[in-house]
């Protein structure tokens, strides 16, 4: 028979296989808010890189959710770490936030525009419409908020 560690190792990582890539809670309310306001898009493009989340070809434009304990909001109660393991906790949230921040530097180069919209974001759903829709309508150009948490957690 095992010990605790061994038990709560294997808990937590059956707690992390059931996260989902894609199609998560924020993701859809995100979709829902899109959808409701008329706005056509694409899923998951995996010609992009780091396929986007939502894509609209048409503007240039894609909107990431991200997750903000998987990657790493500053400043967010969502995103504190666990206290077991906390090297490779850190390490890993790191290395998603760099990931993020190449991925956007790359889609800009590729002439696209980039929304990043944290999961704690998705609960306002007034303020998270008129974002999106300034993202969208092209008056917030540069709401590329893909380096604003991230920038602010690597420092």
């Amino acid at each position: 028979m095992g010990n605790k560690d061994d038990l709560v190792d294997e808990l937590t990582s059956l707690r992390m296989k059931r996260v989902r890539r894609q199609n998560t809670t924020p993701e859809l309310a995100v979709r829902k808010i899109l959808s409701a306001n008329g706005y056509r898009y694409r899923l998951h493009r995996n010609d992009l890189p780091g396929t986007p989340d939502v894509v609209f070809p048409g503007r240039r434009k894609v909107v990431f959710v991200h997750g903000c304990f998987w990657h790493g909001h500053a400043n967010c109660a969502r995103a504190s770490l666990p206290q077991r393991r906390a090297t490779y906790w850190q390490d890993r949230i790191r290395k998603n936030r760099e990931r993020d921040l190449r991925t956007a530097a790359e889609l800009r180069l590729l002439g696209w525009s980039v929304c990043v919209v944290w999961e704690c974001e998705t609960k306002n759903v007034d303020t998270l419409k008129q974002r999106l829709a300034s993202f969208l309508s092209g008056s917030d150009q540069e709401q590329d908020v893909a380096t604003s948490g991230a920038n602010e957690a690597l420092s």
